[in-house]
Order: structure tokens, then sequence, then C-alpha cells
């Protein structure tokens, strides 16, 4: 190993949401120089204004620091810095790819929460050095006993190992970094051949596509022609760098470095996440093992409020994939809609964060569809097929069963709130696993649920029902048979694609009952009255009516007979019955919105 690979530590910081991972990166940008105090301002490597203004992290930011030691040597840090949320679980993954170490940092004044557990344990099935930290210390809120005792009964690390910092003030910053030398190993790499990971890539509108690499052997440097593994395309370097914390171009990047690489490449989609890169003239013989892709979870419908914003959609949603590997969207058509776009997300708050993105950075009016997940049909003939959007759920005399993906839930809470949590779990027809004591203040409770009941709004009840004190991280685990229909809606008898949702039968009544009585208020009345149906395999389940305009055609009757005025009455009625059949019914754009928008129950 050379000497300047030996002054090089890569690493990250792994925590759970709002555990001041971002504040403990703002202090070692601080601490070594690299920012001046002037220019400085909190979460400085958060970007977006999303990440501002929520104070989440959603993207990994890379930053080179150079900081110089007790020993006498200065060495290079890259560090990442990681979101914490369950959704962005994939930019840990990433993250941890490219680093030899991570410091695990836990709020003194919360412990040791669900998505710690989570991002300790991909650290450790990656092999990564650990450093225990305690944030905020010098809060009066701090129990740090208890965080002690904590990372000892759930993660196993011995309390003599735990650093306590404060990030908001510096309290035992500079003894951290020096540990970050001592405990995380150097990276270790050969000169030959060219081997970089892709962790992440930005799309810029003047250079293109913007690689974050990690190069694991090799050196690559501007005028070098490189492959991309996965395709096989061929392209020339422009100028390679790294992130102090803005875009610093270097001669080269070396083994063991984390930088960027810009290329000739200017289309978004054409790097992969994962891919490596390699010299084209002497190419390594396999790639690097990267992270395993994950899939989405929650799919949904997104249309522009306007037909015409099509095309400027399209070109979004494909530069937005470009940022966001997670991302996935194809084409779709809705005959209430018009053209849109079928999304695929991680979990709700990553499909709020593309929604959210779409409307500011790009400036578009959207309508989101009701959320899904992937059912497997098992049809009577033997075959089956992957359904995410209720207008493909084949007829119910085709179907043989069912199944609906599971997840394993981990909820870790204070003691007090064990039965609202198991309570809310069955409401939501999962089973209670298991119960573990964490300390003498929190338990953990392991469940197994439905990933549709998850998606809608699982994580709001929780905090609900535990004060905001509840916390957690989910994992895949498995189908299993379910009783899953498909939801119509019929307005004048017509199907309403756009409201179509495939819901467990024992939910369906209730959730017809929601959308119909939301449509009678959110269509305007019509010169003929109008039935609002819930349909499941051709059973009404549920019905409202919007009130039909009358004219008064008694009026002119001043008296008379009765067998007049109910002439004149029939005649109406009759006009009405056959203006019913011939008339179309103009479901407005509101409508759509009033409850496709809605955030209350679902």
């Amino acid at each position: 190993m050379s000497d300047a690979m030996n002054l090089i530590r890569n690493f990250c910081i792994v925590a759970h949401i709002d555990h001041g991972k971002s504040t403990l990166a703002d202090r070692f940008l601080l601490h070594t120089k690299t920012i001046e105090q002037r220019t400085f301002h909190d979460q400085i490597l958060d970007a977006m204004d999303l990440e501002q203004e929520r104070g989440i992290t959603i993207k990994s930011h890379p930053v080179r620091m150079l900081f110089s030691s007790q020993d006498g040597n200065e060495y290079i840090f890259n560090l990442i810095d990681t979101p914490g949320h369950v959704d962005f679980s994939y930019e840990v993954s990433r993250s941890l790819a490219a680093c030899e170490g991570a410091i695990l940092l836990v709020d003194a004044t919360q412990g040791v929460q669900a998505q710690t557990l989570a991002n300790a344990n991909l650290a450790m099935r990656q092999d990564l050095a650990i450093i225990p930290v305690i944030n905020k210390v010098d809060l009066p809120a701090a129990n740090i006993d208890l965080c002690m005792e904590q990372f000892e009964e759930l993660l196993t690390i011995p309390r003599d190992e735990v650093l306590q910092v404060s990030a908001r003030s510096g309290l035992g910053v500079p003894e951290l970094l020096e540990e970050v030398i001592r405990r995380i190993p150097a990276p270790q790499g050969e000169p030959e051949p060219l081997q970089a990971l892709v962790f992440d890539s930005v799309f810029d509108v003047y250079r293109g596509v913007v690689t974050y690499v990690r190069v694991k052997n090799g050196r690559i440097k501007p005028g070098d022609q490189v492959r991309l593994f996965s395709t096989g395309a061929n392209t020339e370097v422009k100028e390679v760098g790294f992130f102090s914390p803005g875009m610093k171009p270097a001669k080269a990047l070396e083994t063991g470095e984390v930088g960027y690489v810009i290329t000739a490449i200017k289309t978004p989609g054409e790097i992969k996440v994962g891919d490596t890169i390699t010299l084209h003239n002497r190419p390594c013989e396999k790639p690097l093992e990267g992270f395993r892709s994950i899939r989405p979870v929650v799919f949904s419908g997104i249309y522009p409020m306007d037909t015409a914003d099509y095309e400027a959609l399209k070109f979004n949603i494909a530069k937005l994939r470009l940022n966001d590997a997670a991302f996935v969207a194809q084409p779709e058509s809705s005959v209430a809609l018009g053209a849109g776009f079928r999304c695929g997300f991680l979990g709700l708050l990553h499909m709020d964060i593309i929604q959210e993105r779409l409307s500011r950075e790009y400036d578009m009016d959207l309508l989101l569809t009701y959320p899904s997940v992937e059912y497997h049909v098992f049809m009577r003939d033997k075959t089956m097929k992957a359904v995410d959007n209720p207008l493909y759920m084949p007829d119910p005399s085709a179907i043989d069963h069912v199944e609906e993906p599971m997840i394993k839930a981990q909820i870790i809470s204070p003691t007090e709130y064990m039965g609202a949590i198991m309570n809310l779990v069955m409401d939501k027809r999962g089973v209670c696993l298991k119960t573990d004591t964490v300390d003498q203040m929190h338990i953990m409770i392991t469940a197994r649920m439905p990933l549709h009941e998850i998606v809608l709004d699982f994580y709001d009840k929780l905090k609900t029902v535990t004060r905001g004190y509840g916390s957690m991280d989910y994992e895949p685990d498995g189908y299993e048979p379910s009783q899953t229909v498909k939801l119509e809606i019929l307005v004048n008898g017509e199907p309403v694609d756009a409201f179509a949702s495939l819901v467990n039968s024992e939910r369906a009544v209730q959730r017809a009952r929601m959308i119909c009585d939301r449509l009678k208020d959110a269509i305007p009345p019509q010169m003929f009255k109008i039935a609002i149906q819930g349909a499941v395999g051709g059973k009404i389940i549920a019905r409202e009516d919007v009130r039909q305009l009358r004219k008064n055609v008694l009026a002119k009757c001043y008296g008379g007979d009765i067998t007049r005025k109910r002439k004149l009455l029939d005649k109406q009625r009759e006009g009405k019955k056959r203006m019913k059949e011939v008339g179309n019914v103009n479901i407005p754009q509101e409508a759509f919105v009033a409850v496709l928008r809605s955030n209350e129950e679902k």
C-alpha cells in the first residue's frame, strides 16, 4: 500500500432521522477549516430547499476534508452525509459501499431508535468499522447511561468504545476525528486495472451527467477513454475532481479516493448507479460488487393538471430519475386524466418528496392517484401476474388467489405505549410476533403486517399513539394470500378508472362509502339525478346521489285539479329519464383533486 493511501479515510455518518448527522458534518467542516466561518450556514451539505425546510437529508452528499492529526500527518477525510428516514435506506446502502467505516450516531435524549438499528445492521453486513457516538450530551435532557445500556443490549458494543460529543457546540469533535484515523482502516487497492464504483449521479444543465465515484483500483484522469460495464458504452473523461464542498477539479483521482467524473455523456439514464467504470483499452475482468438494487414498493400515477404539460413532465421525470435511482416511471394513459406516468417509490415520504421536487424545481401542477403496492395474482391456468395498477387486475372469475406483500416491522417505543401500538398493529391487519425489552423504559415490538396498510397512514398514527416517541423500521418479508379485490367507482353507470383501487375485501365498503361521499359534494348538480356507486366484481356496495337541478313546472298552476299537476310532474319525470339515458356526466378536474389530494383517513 502506498504512503498516500495510508493517509486516506473514507467514512459516512449513519443514524436515525433528526439525530444530528448534518450538524456533526457541519462541525467537521468547520474544525478542518474546509469552510470558513463567514460562509458557513447550518446543514451546509443539504443543498435542496426541501432539505433545509424540513430539516432532513434526502440525498447523500460527499465532501473532502484535510485534517492535521496530532501524529504530525495531514489526512484526507472523505465524508458522506447520509439520510436517516426509512424511505431512503437505499441511499445509505450506496454510501456504505463507498466507505471503509461509519460513525453510528445516537441522540442522547432519545436513545437507540429503529433506524439506528437498521443502519447499524447495514454497516455490519458490509464489514465496516463502526465508531459508536452519543450526540447532544450537553442537553439537560440527555440520558447517557441509558444510551450506553442500549448500545450494549441492542448492538453488543462495549460502553468503553462509545464516544460522547455535542455537534452543536463542538464538544468532543477533535477527539472523534482522531478516533476516525485510529479505528477506520485506510483503503486497499491496486494500481491496475481501473475499477471505479458509481455510487450516485446528478444532472447538470450545462455539463450533462456528473457521476460520483469511489476509485477502488487504478487511477482516472481527464482524457481517458473509459467504458461503463453495465451498458458497454465508451466515452471520454472531460473532468475529474472532488467536493470541498463545492466541485474542485483535480489532475486525477487515485486509488481509494472519492470524487466526481464528468464524461461526454449528456443523457440522463445512461449511467446506472452501482455500475463500474474501467478503462476502454485496459478493462478489468469483472465489475465491482456494488449494492443490491432497491425495488420500489409504492406505486401511484402522476398526471399533469394541464394535458399540454405532458412533454415537460416527461422530460423533468427523466432528469429526476438520474438524481434518484430508486424512482421509476413508465408512461400510462387514463380515460379520465389523460396521459401521465405510472411511478414507483420507496415509501410515502419518497412519494411526497418527488411530488414536491417536480412542483418546485420544475414548476409543475400535478395530480397523484391513490397509492398501491405490487400484488401477485395467481390465475386458474397456473400463471402468475404482478399487478401494481388496479386497471390491470384480471376478471375475478379467472383468478385463483391473490397474494399481497408483507413486511416485518421493528417498533421501538416507551413501555407505556405498548398496548396502543399492539391495537394499532391489529387494526392494520398485522400480527405482533414478539416483544423485547430494550432497557427499563423502552420496548421493541416485532410485527408482521401487510405493506399496503403501512403506505397509507401507519407512520402518522404510530407517532400519534406514542406521543411522537415511537420509531419504526421495516424490511420486506415475502408474500401472503389475501382477500384483495378491485374497487371500482361508477358515475352514472360508467366506471371512472382514476378512482379504481385495490383494497382488502374487509375495507372495501368503508373506502367505497368515503369516495362516494366526497364525489357527491365535488360533482356539481346536473339536469338529472346522478348515481355514484362503489362496486366490487359487479356487486354494488355503496351509493350516493348527486342532486338534480329541477325546474318548478307547477309555477303556472294557480289551482285546478290535482291531475293537472300530476300530468306536468309525470311529463318532467319522463324528460329526466330520457335525458339520463343519453346524457354524459363531465366530472370536473376539481372533483379528481378533491378525492385524490385528500390527506384524510383513506
